[in-house]
This record gives C-alpha cells, sequence and structure tokens, in this order.
C-alpha cells in the first residue's frame, strides 16, 4: 500500500497539458515518465472511446488515477462485459490484465497508468494502431 500512496504522490506532479485535456481529436496514449522504476503512460479518449490503449490490448500490475469521470465499458478475451462509474480523482489499483475499455459519456476521458517495473513487468500494449 505504501508503494501505490509513493507513486499516487509521483503522479501527482505530473500535469496534463491543457491542449490535450481538452482535445476534440483522436485518442492520445503517451509515455508522460520513464526511468527504471516506473512507466507513467498519460491516456485521453479525444473524440474516441478507447480509454487506456485500442481496441483489445494488455496491462501490466499498475496503478490508475482517474482524470475525468469516465462511464467504462469493459470487455475481456472471453467477451464478457462488465459497466464501471469511473470519477476524477479516483485510484486504484489493477492485476495485470488484458481488455477494452471505452468511454460511454462521449467525454475526453483522462487517465494516468502508473506501471511498476518489477521482474514480471511487460509494457502496455495498444498505445499505437
Amino acid at each position: 500500500m505504501a508503494a501505490a500512496t509513493a507513486l499516487a504522490l509521483v503522479c501527482a506532479g505530473c500535469h496534463t497539458p491543457r491542449s490535450a485535456a481538452n482535445s476534440n481529436g483522436p485518442a492520445v496514449y503517451k509515455v508522460a515518465f520513464e526511468n527504471d522504476k516506473i512507466r507513467v503512460i498519460e491516456c485521453h479518449t479525444g473524440s474516441e472511446k478507447d480509454v487506456c490503449g485500442f481496441g483489445m490490448h494488455t496491462h501490466p500490475a499498475h496503478l490508475y488515477i482517474m482524470l475525468t469521470d469516465a462511464k467504462l465499458r469493459i470487455i475481456t478475451p472471453d467477451g464478457k462485459e462488465t459497466f464501471e462509474n469511473a470519477k476524477a480523482g479516483e485510484m486504484g489499483w489493477a492485476p495485470p490484465e488484458q481488455h477494452n475499455a471505452e468511454n460511454l459519456m462521449g467525454n475526453n476521458a483522462g487517465c494516468y497508468l502508473i506501471e511498476i517495473k518489477d521482474k514480471d513487468w511487460k509494457p502496455s500494449t495498444g498505445l499505437t494502431r
């Protein structure tokens, strides 16, 4: 738990560029910070639906921080769908996963994903088409 708190504090120093946060263009997924311990990915849906990667994609274990509200539809490889309401400022821990995450609100949803570079780390996929 202390590691997640420390990462949240580190990420609090990451500021979303206003142009990216207000964009109505295509989705943007970019590495905002990286060192030998962590990788921070900044995600914005723009006018698209994909929240944290294009289509079906993978993530290693990670901390997420929502920058905006979003109504999420999560689809797993077996076709199972779940729905979640995310609030701006919400943080949580997620195990390694494969999914398609879509924002159903129609707004430019944003989040940070903070990947821990441990011995099992494999970078998130789906950041480019």
